[in-house]
């Protein structure tokens, strides 16, 4: 069967509205024409509204509500990281055992850089990044020596409560490396795996409060349970803790709720990562705050050739010796600020991250620091507290899925063509299959002819 003949047959049987009036000869040609018009002028709108629904779903799949029904939720608190900023009595020691009670006093100045490393290193660039290095300068292995001066989780915090109930301090807050060096985390996903304190609010127990002795000069950080501390946390997030003082600290909190059928939509769609969706090296789940850190270790890399010594997840020969720390501190306004990548003309290391698909939402409703009179005790109190619980929390819902445009694609198809899934097997099976089948041939279409004989 010619091809002609076998599309002729197939547009006097499709059941796409109107196909057969094209062909079938019995009609006048004006009626064929104008049923061709009305034909292509219905695929044209099909054509429209299936990329409208296309469109739609990839560009406005994810809305954003509001909820207010708050009266059951249950509110976990957030993670609390503490992080010792400098202990010179760590470090007196640790000079001490290294070289001698006579030693050189500034190269304690250099061992507290490695240790506390903030991006910039004056002391150890001037002291041994030039030919005339003392003797005493140690040129690599700079994340061994900082370790010796970081103090271990019982020798930083005491005395921890839970809504006035004391708990083990050392056995729920556990060790996250960061690009802060050593940190002790609480209610963090990042952090080394250990039992979780069991810290809801909900209606029952009312807001909740912690409170901790910290026995160093510290930065203790407030924020989402996969977030980390990084060179560019928001000073909102981060209290910087002193000798002698009593912080109070109260929060309010805005969590996010996803619809169930949220991480069928793409991340594209849905403009976020949850947190197993890491791409990440430097930590194990996904966040914002991580994505920086990775960007940043991903520009060392590039100018240096090597990575700060405490940069979580990297091995000790990416990390930088002295000519490295040399190329790191005079690169320090290039790689301590992330902008975004449209922001030209800026210095800053170039960071294209999503946010977190469950980030929290905190703001601090008030601070208050009050001196503590027992001097024979040197540490400070930090009391962080929810101010009220949560009457408003976000909620992303999935407005438009793959079931959504199926149906969409679908009306439109029928609405102006008559087409199902079955109209499409069909174009398939009469331009595939049918012809095979040997039971057609040119003649089918015309009638026969009856021979006077055959009646009775």
């Amino acid at each position: 069967m010619g091809a002609k003949n076998i599309l002729k047959r197939y547009l006097l049987n499709a059941t796409f509205h109107g196909a057969k009036f094209i062909v079938d000869e019995q009609y006048h040609v004006l009626e064929r024409i104008f049923w061709g018009c009305c034909i292509l002028g219905s695929w044209y709108g099909a054509a429209l509204l299936i990329e409208s629904s296309f469109d739609a779903y990839h560009t406005s799949a994810i809305s954003f509500v509001v909820e207010t029904s708050y009266k059951d939720w249950k509110t976990q608190f957030p993670a609390i990281v503490v992080c010792e900023a400098k202990n010179m009595d760590r470090v007196q020691l640790v000079a001490e055992q290294l070289w001698g009670a006579e030693h050189d006093f500034t190269l304690e100045e250099v061992l507290s850089e490695m240790a506390y490393f903030r991006g910039e290193s004056y002391h150890a660039v001037h002291e041994c990044g030039d030919e005339e290095n003392d003797v005493n300068c140690f040129m690599g292995n700079f994340s061994y020596y900082a370790n010796l001066v970081r103090s271990s989780c019982e020798e930083t915090l005491d005395n921890c409560y839970w809504n006035n109930k004391k708990f083990e301090c050392c056995k729920y807050f556990h060790r996250i490396d960061t690009e802060l060096g050593i940190c002790y985390a609480l209610n963090s996903v990042q952090s080394r795996r250990g039992p979780m304190l069991n810290m809801i609010s909900d209606k029952y127990s009312g807001p909740g409060t912690l409170k901790i002795d910290v026995f160093s000069e510290a930065f203790v950080y407030t924020f989402g349970a996969e977030d980390v501390p990084n060179l560019v946390t928001p000073k909102s997030d981060v209290l910087q803790i002193d000798h002698f003082l009593h912080y109070k600290r109260k929060i309010l909190i805005k969590n996010i709720e996803n619809d169930l059928n949220t991480r069928d939509v793409s991340i594209s769609q849905r403009n976020c990562r949850f947190r197993d969706e890491n791409i990440l090296d430097v930590h194990r789940y996904y966040s914002y705050s991580a994505c920086s850190v990775q960007c940043r270790k991903r520009e060392q890399l590039r100018i240096c050739n090597c990575t700060s010594h405490l940069m979580p997840g990297t091995p000790t020969s990416k990390h930088c010796d002295m000519n490295g720390l040399v190329c790191l501190n005079e690169h320090y306004e290039e790689l301590s600020v992330v902008i975004a990548k449209w922001s030209y003309g800026r210095k800053g290391v170039v960071c294209d991250c999503l946010p977190s698909c469950t980030e929290v939402d905190i703001s601090v409703v008030h601070d208050n620091r009050e001196m503590l009179y027992d001097y024979d005790k040197t540490f400070s109190t930090v009391e962080i507290s929810l101010a009220a619980l949560p009457s408003e929390r976000y909620k992303r819902n999935v407005v438009r899925g793959k079931l959504d445009l199926v149906v969409s694609v679908g009306g439109s198809g029928g609405l102006f063509v008559g087409a199902s899934l079955l109209t499409f097997i069909e174009l398939l099976y009469y331009f595939t299959l049918r012809p095979c089948g040997g039971g057609d041939d040119d003649d089918d279409d015309e009638e026969k002819p009856i021979n006077i004989n055959d009646i009775d």
